[in-house]
Protein backbone atom coordinates (compact mmCIF):
# COMPACT_ATOMS: atom_id res chain seq x y z
CA UNK A 1 0.00 0.00 0.00
CA UNK A 2 1.25 3.38 -1.20
CA UNK A 3 0.76 5.75 1.48
CA UNK A 4 0.69 9.82 0.97
CA UNK A 5 1.41 11.35 4.41
CA UNK A 6 1.01 14.92 4.85
CA UNK A 7 3.06 15.90 7.65
CA UNK A 8 4.16 19.52 9.67
CA UNK A 9 7.13 19.90 12.13
CA UNK A 10 8.92 22.71 14.07
CA UNK A 11 12.34 22.46 12.33
CA UNK A 12 14.25 23.71 15.88
CA UNK A 13 15.50 20.71 16.96
CA UNK A 14 15.94 19.19 13.61
CA UNK A 15 19.34 19.00 11.39
CA UNK A 16 16.90 19.27 8.38
CA UNK A 17 14.81 16.90 6.82
CA UNK A 18 17.21 14.25 5.27
CA UNK A 19 18.60 11.46 7.58
CA UNK A 20 22.26 12.07 8.83
CA UNK A 21 23.87 9.70 11.07
CA UNK A 22 24.11 10.51 14.41
CA UNK A 23 22.19 13.55 13.83
CA UNK A 24 18.52 14.33 14.36
CA UNK A 25 16.62 15.04 11.37
CA UNK A 26 13.19 14.97 10.14
CA UNK A 27 13.11 12.44 7.81
CA UNK A 28 15.17 9.71 10.72
CA UNK A 29 12.39 10.15 12.99
CA UNK A 30 9.68 9.47 11.10
CA UNK A 31 11.54 6.47 9.38
CA UNK A 32 12.37 5.08 12.67
CA UNK A 33 8.32 5.77 13.74
CA UNK A 34 7.52 4.03 10.43
CA UNK A 35 9.47 0.54 11.06
CA UNK A 36 7.48 0.56 14.27
CA UNK A 37 4.52 0.83 13.04
CA UNK A 38 4.83 -1.22 9.59
CA UNK A 39 6.17 -4.97 8.67
CA UNK A 40 7.92 -2.88 5.54
CA UNK A 41 8.68 0.08 4.44
CA UNK A 42 10.03 1.22 1.30
CA UNK A 43 10.65 3.79 -1.19
CA UNK A 44 10.03 6.63 0.58
CA UNK A 45 10.09 10.08 -1.24
CA UNK A 46 9.54 13.72 -0.04
CA UNK A 47 8.02 17.04 -1.63
CA UNK A 48 10.97 19.41 0.06
CA UNK A 49 13.78 18.67 1.82
CA UNK A 50 13.68 21.32 4.36
CA UNK A 51 17.13 22.68 5.98
CA UNK A 52 18.05 22.69 9.08
CA UNK A 53 15.64 25.04 11.27
CA UNK A 54 13.51 25.42 8.48
CA UNK A 55 9.67 24.56 9.40
CA UNK A 56 6.69 22.79 7.06
CA UNK A 57 2.58 23.40 8.00
CA UNK A 58 2.14 20.60 4.89
CA UNK A 59 4.91 18.75 3.60
CA UNK A 60 4.30 15.80 1.35
CA UNK A 61 5.33 12.56 1.73
CA UNK A 62 5.04 9.28 -0.18
CA UNK A 63 5.67 5.82 1.55
CA UNK A 64 5.24 2.22 0.58
CA UNK A 65 4.20 -0.06 3.35
CA UNK A 66 2.61 -3.19 4.67
CA UNK A 67 1.81 -5.04 7.46
CA UNK A 68 0.61 -2.39 9.80
CA UNK A 69 -2.93 -0.36 10.23
CA UNK A 70 -4.82 0.68 7.39
CA UNK A 71 -4.67 4.09 5.58
CA UNK A 72 -7.36 5.68 8.33
CA UNK A 73 -5.49 4.61 10.97
CA UNK A 74 -1.88 5.41 10.08
CA UNK A 75 -1.69 9.01 10.81
CA UNK A 76 -3.12 8.06 14.85
CA UNK A 77 -0.19 5.37 14.70
CA UNK A 78 2.35 7.17 14.07
CA UNK A 79 1.85 9.93 16.08
CA UNK A 80 2.13 7.66 19.05
CA UNK A 81 5.81 7.08 17.99
CA UNK A 82 7.08 10.62 16.61
CA UNK A 83 8.74 13.42 18.96
CA UNK A 84 6.06 16.06 19.58
CA UNK A 85 7.83 18.50 16.92
CA UNK A 86 6.52 16.18 14.69
CA UNK A 87 2.95 15.21 13.69
CA UNK A 88 1.24 13.42 10.46
CA UNK A 89 -1.76 15.50 10.11
CA UNK A 90 -3.78 13.11 6.85
CA UNK A 91 -2.64 9.42 5.77
CA UNK A 92 -4.28 8.45 2.61
CA UNK A 93 -4.01 5.67 0.57
CA UNK A 94 -2.07 6.90 -2.81
CA UNK A 95 -2.11 6.01 -6.42
CA UNK A 96 0.86 3.58 -6.80
CA UNK A 97 2.60 5.79 -9.21
CA UNK A 98 1.80 8.95 -6.85
CA UNK A 99 5.94 10.29 -6.10
CA UNK A 100 5.65 13.32 -3.18
CA UNK A 101 8.61 14.96 -5.53
CA UNK A 102 7.90 13.96 -9.07
CA UNK A 103 4.54 14.00 -8.98
CA UNK A 104 4.14 17.65 -7.32
CA UNK A 105 3.51 20.64 -9.87
CA UNK A 106 4.10 23.58 -7.66
CA UNK A 107 5.24 24.49 -3.66
CA UNK A 108 4.49 27.21 -1.72
CA UNK A 109 6.97 28.68 0.70
CA UNK A 110 6.23 31.42 3.71
CA UNK A 111 8.90 33.71 5.31
CA UNK A 112 8.14 35.42 8.22
CA UNK A 113 9.41 38.79 9.11
CA UNK A 114 8.35 40.30 12.79
CA UNK A 115 8.59 43.79 11.93
CA UNK A 116 8.06 45.60 15.25
CA UNK A 117 10.40 47.66 17.57
CA UNK A 118 10.63 45.48 20.36
CA UNK A 119 10.71 41.33 20.27
CA UNK A 120 8.76 39.44 21.26
CA UNK A 121 9.78 35.90 23.21
CA UNK A 122 6.48 34.01 21.48
CA UNK A 123 8.34 34.84 18.15
CA UNK A 124 11.45 33.36 19.03
CA UNK A 125 12.71 30.84 16.34
CA UNK A 126 9.46 31.59 14.47
CA UNK A 127 9.58 34.47 12.68
CA UNK A 128 13.02 37.15 12.22
CA UNK A 129 12.84 40.10 13.99
CA UNK A 130 13.65 43.12 12.17
CA UNK A 131 12.75 46.36 14.68
CA UNK A 132 14.04 49.07 11.59
CA UNK A 133 11.35 50.51 9.15
CA UNK A 134 10.77 48.67 6.21
CA UNK A 135 10.52 50.02 2.28
CA UNK A 136 7.20 48.06 1.51
CA UNK A 137 6.75 49.81 -1.68
CA UNK A 138 10.14 48.48 -3.09
CA UNK A 139 9.38 45.01 -1.37
CA UNK A 140 6.51 45.04 -3.51
CA UNK A 141 8.07 45.60 -6.65
CA UNK A 142 11.19 43.06 -6.34
CA UNK A 143 8.75 40.49 -5.59
CA UNK A 144 6.44 41.55 -8.82
CA UNK A 145 9.79 40.75 -10.51
CA UNK A 146 10.14 37.05 -9.41
CA UNK A 147 6.89 35.91 -11.28
CA UNK A 148 7.97 33.96 -14.62
CA UNK A 149 11.02 31.80 -15.66
CA UNK A 150 14.09 32.70 -14.29
CA UNK A 151 17.68 31.43 -14.27
CA UNK A 152 18.22 31.93 -9.97
CA UNK A 153 21.52 30.58 -9.43
CA UNK A 154 22.66 33.75 -8.45
CA UNK A 155 20.31 33.04 -5.39
CA UNK A 156 21.45 29.77 -4.01
CA UNK A 157 24.46 28.50 -3.24
CA UNK A 158 28.12 28.47 -5.33
CA UNK A 159 28.71 25.02 -4.45
CA UNK A 160 25.73 22.59 -5.45
CA UNK A 161 24.48 19.16 -6.56
CA UNK A 162 21.72 21.17 -9.21
CA UNK A 163 22.71 21.27 -12.62
CA UNK A 164 19.39 23.35 -14.00
CA UNK A 165 19.19 26.57 -12.42
CA UNK A 166 15.54 27.73 -14.29
CA UNK A 167 12.55 27.86 -12.04
CA UNK A 168 9.06 28.80 -12.89
CA UNK A 169 7.87 31.41 -10.35
CA UNK A 170 3.82 31.32 -10.21
CA UNK A 171 3.28 33.73 -7.63
CA UNK A 172 5.40 35.96 -5.14
CA UNK A 173 4.01 38.79 -2.86
CA UNK A 174 4.92 40.37 0.53
CA UNK A 175 1.76 40.36 2.93
CA UNK A 176 1.68 42.40 5.74
CA UNK A 177 -0.47 40.97 9.04
CA UNK A 178 0.23 43.13 11.43
CA UNK A 179 3.63 43.12 12.80
CA UNK A 180 4.34 40.28 10.62
CA UNK A 181 5.55 40.93 6.78
CA UNK A 182 5.30 38.04 5.14
CA UNK A 183 6.85 37.01 1.98
CA UNK A 184 5.04 34.50 0.28
CA UNK A 185 6.20 32.25 -2.90
CA UNK A 186 4.61 29.32 -5.20
CA UNK A 187 7.26 27.64 -8.00
CA UNK A 188 7.23 24.56 -9.66
CA UNK A 189 10.52 23.81 -7.09
CA UNK A 190 13.09 24.81 -5.47
CA UNK A 191 16.78 25.76 -5.18
CA UNK A 192 18.55 25.20 -1.93
CA UNK A 193 18.63 28.18 -0.06
CA UNK A 194 17.03 30.20 -2.87
CA UNK A 195 13.58 31.48 -0.80
CA UNK A 196 16.11 32.59 2.15
CA UNK A 197 18.43 34.11 -0.18
CA UNK A 198 15.97 35.93 -2.28
CA UNK A 199 14.49 37.45 0.82
CA UNK A 200 18.17 38.75 2.47
CA UNK A 201 18.79 40.09 -1.25
CA UNK A 202 15.23 42.03 -1.34
CA UNK A 203 16.21 43.78 2.20
CA UNK A 204 19.39 44.68 1.02
CA UNK A 205 18.87 46.32 -2.59
CA UNK A 206 16.21 47.83 -4.49
CA UNK A 207 14.21 46.31 -6.71
CA UNK A 208 15.94 47.30 -10.07
CA UNK A 209 18.46 45.70 -9.08
CA UNK A 210 16.85 42.41 -8.75
CA UNK A 211 16.30 42.37 -12.71
CA UNK A 212 19.60 41.57 -13.72
CA UNK A 213 20.27 38.79 -11.07
CA UNK A 214 17.33 36.76 -12.63
CA UNK A 215 19.36 36.50 -15.73
CA UNK A 216 22.37 34.09 -14.55
CA UNK A 217 24.55 35.87 -12.34
CA UNK A 218 26.62 34.70 -9.90
CA UNK A 219 26.27 33.87 -6.23
CA UNK A 220 28.78 36.68 -5.06
CA UNK A 221 26.16 39.09 -6.48
CA UNK A 222 22.97 38.59 -4.51
CA UNK A 223 22.77 39.40 -0.91
CA UNK A 224 23.00 37.73 2.63
CA UNK A 225 20.83 34.44 2.94
CA UNK A 226 17.81 35.32 5.85
CA UNK A 227 18.07 33.10 8.90
CA UNK A 228 16.75 29.62 8.38
CA UNK A 229 13.86 29.06 11.35
CA UNK A 230 11.27 31.57 9.98
CA UNK A 231 10.76 29.83 6.82
CA UNK A 232 8.00 27.40 6.65
CA UNK A 233 6.78 24.84 3.40
CA UNK A 234 3.48 25.97 3.48
CA UNK A 235 2.15 23.85 0.81
CA UNK A 236 2.25 21.68 -1.89
CA UNK A 237 0.32 21.06 -4.81
CA UNK A 238 -0.51 17.77 -7.27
Amino acid sequence: MRLKLTVEYDGTPFRGWAAQPGLPTVEGALREALRETFSSVDSLAVAGRTDAGVHALANVVTVDVEGGPSAARAAQALNTRLPEEISVVTADEAPPDLHARFSARSRTYRYRIFNRRTPSPFELRRSWWLPRRLDEDGLHDAARLLVGEHDFRAFTPTQTRHEVFVRVVERADWIRRDDHLDFEITADSFLRGMVRTLVGTMLEVGPEEIGPLLAGRTRSEAGPTAPPWALYLVCVGY
